[in-house]
């Protein structure tokens, strides 16, 4: 079977490639265009911001001699070359990192609870009253918005030191940051089966328990277990006002100068964080299936 294939002209052929030339001209230099604002909005930024190229270059020689000093031990020799000197304190270190690591799982849990219940109210679709709607967006955007470690310095001067201090700070930040997810995690979902709940003359309660949960929860687990490990690097730093954990005694490394402590308890810090990433990554596995999570 033969199949003949419509030429055009030559002058057509040219006038479409013109076309075709001319579209993608355009499209060049609106990108070109769009760079060059991007660009000079960035320099006007970064001079707003009083951003000094000059001194970030002379002074990135600073930090690279940081690190290279608290890879040093105070014999002078580098750290890995004698690791029971590096580590001397590791008890000690170990347990303030267990206490951090409970400080960010009891603070994530009373954070994610918080955002459950509220986070109903706050998506479009699902709240029963725009004025409760309202209310409850400008509370968790109040929540998230406001630092962590000001709220942390905020319940340290109110109930003292120590971890409460770090749980209510963790608690309350992870309430607007999971509250603005879940509700947007539910803002998104099928309004299909919601529809055919409310149909059978079912309450508010019962449409979200039997047509809403099903279809949040694997959402609601993921976005957990990914801030349970951001509240762990968070609640390393609560230490500087003295909310607890390992961030406490980090920060007397830092203040007087044991550089060979600094790096060991950051390293402590990083492979904790490696190892959670690593089984919150397993976990969302064995809920949710890896075939879902590609």
């Amino acid at each position: 079977m033969t199949i003949s294939l419509s030429s055009y002209p030559p002058q057509q052929i040219a006038a479409l490639e013109a076309a075709y030339n001319a579209a993608i001209s355009r499209k060049r230099l609106r990108f070109a265009a769009g760079l060059v604002v991007f660009i000079v909005l960035l320099i006007v930024a970064g001079f707003g911001a009083e951003v000094a190229p000059k001194t970030f270059v002379e002074k990135i020689g600073n930090f690279v001699g940081y690190f290279d000093r608290i890879l040093n031990l105070d014999t002078g020799k580098r750290v890995w070359t004698d690791p029971a000197e590096w580590f001397w304190g590791w008890q000690k270190w170990l347990k303030l990192l267990a206490e951090t690591l409970l400080l960010s799982y009891v603070g994530t849990t009373i954070g994610a609870l918080g955002a459950f219940g509220l986070n109903f109210f706050a998506a479009a679709n699902l709240s029963p009253h725009p004025a409760l709607r309202f209310v409850v967006r400008r509370s968790l955007e109040f929540c998230r918005t406001v630092p962590s470690i000001v709220f942390a310095l905020i319940f340290v001067i109110a109930f003292g030191l120590g971890p409460m201090a770090g749980v209510l700070a963790i608690a309350i930040h992870s309430v607007g940051a999971l509250g603005k997810l879940y509700s947007e995690q539910a803002e998104n979902i099928d309004m299909k089966p919601l529809e055919g709940v409310r149909s059978t003359g079912a309450s508010w309660m019962s449409a979200v328990r039997f047509a809403v949960l099903p279809q949040v929860m694997p959402g609601f687990a993921s976005y957990t277990l990914l801030r349970f490990e951001i509240n762990v690097r968070e609640a390393s730093v609560m230490g500087f006002v003295g909310a607890g954990g390992i961030g406490q005694e980090l920060v007397v490394a830092v203040r007087k100068f044991f550089y060979s402590d600094v790096s060991a308890i950051l390293l402590m810090i990083i492979v904790t964080v490696f190892v959670i990433d690593i089984c919150t990554g397993w976990l969302r596995g064995r809920l949710f299936g890896s075939e879902q999570r590609i």
